[in-house]
């Protein structure tokens, strides 16, 4: 068997013992990449003012997302990209407190939904946490 194919036998393996919710997170930030090439400018308008590059910084921020649910799929990829989710959530916080800063920081969102968002965040890294190996 070639080395594609081993690939695919271990790909069918895990499938079979990864927990359903798993693949629910990565069609969740994958879903959520995408979101960021269709609606960009719903997301340039939340960057603080301070980051260069608006446009660059979602399709980048959109682009890892996508890849980094993809990458939940795979065993040899698992951990590295809960890592990543890990680190991107901690940087995606950086947004969230900007959003406090005023009325068209927030897109007219409003505060309690904000306020709820943090914690939020520390829930989405706790469960990607959860399936470390």
């Amino acid at each position: 068997m070639g080395k594609a194919g081993q690939l695919a036998c271990l790909s069918y393996f895990y499938t079979m013992e990864t927990p359903w919710h798993l693949y629910l997170m990565a069609g969740m930030y994958i879903v959520a990449g995408l979101a960021h090439f269709v609606f960009p400018k719903a997301y340039m308008r939340i960057m603080p003012r301070y980051l260069p590059a608006h446009k660059l910084l979602v399709f980048l921020s959109g682009m890892a997302e996508i890849l980094l649910g993809i990458g939940l799929c795979f065993p040899f990829t698992k951990n590295i990209s809960i890592y990543g989710i890990i680190l991107m959530l901690l940087v995606f916080l950086m947004v969230h407190f900007y959003m406090f800063s005023g009325e068209k920081a927030s897109a007219g969102i409003p505060k309690w939904v904000l306020v709820l968002r943090i914690p939020l965040q520390f829930g989405l890294m706790y469960w990607a946490f959860w399936y470390l190996d």
